[in-house]
């Protein structure tokens, strides 16, 4: 079983700076990629950043230049540092990552989701 689990959400004023934590535990072979979505009230959930195996990096127009990605591999852990904040980033921000895991019929691909946090960027 995999699991993850996030933390660093939080109320912030515009312009300021958070970072979230994603760390995955559990039986990994490996982790294909990781990442970040966030869902809005009323909106449908969107890809925010997510990192790959190989080390490319995807990042949503929306938060190029303000948000970066980067890993702990020893760890399993991804963050996201967020700065120059808006009141449009606020959001539910849900950890992803697709996992190679051991079965008994040979390894196979798994997504998983974090429980999500909670990001407000208001004054």
């Amino acid at each position: 079983q995999v699991q993850l689990v996030e933390s660093g959400g939080g109320l912030v004023q515009p312009g300021g700076s958070l970072r979230l934590s994603c760390a995955a535990s559990g039986s990994i072979l490996s982790i294909n990629a990781m990442g970040w979505y966030r869902q809005a009230p009323g909106k449908q959930r969107e890809l925010v950043a997510a990192i790959f195996s190989g080390g490319s990096t995807n990042y949503a127009d929306s938060v190029k230049g303000r948000f970066a990605l980067s890993t702990e591999n020893a760890k399993n852990t991804v963050y996201l540092q967020m700065n120059s904040l808006k009141p449009e980033d606020t959001a539910v921000y849900y950890c992803y990552a697709e996992i190679t895991t051991p079965g008994f019929m040979g390894a196979r691909n798994n997504d998983y989701w974090g429980q999500g946090t909670q990001v407000t960027v208001s004054s």
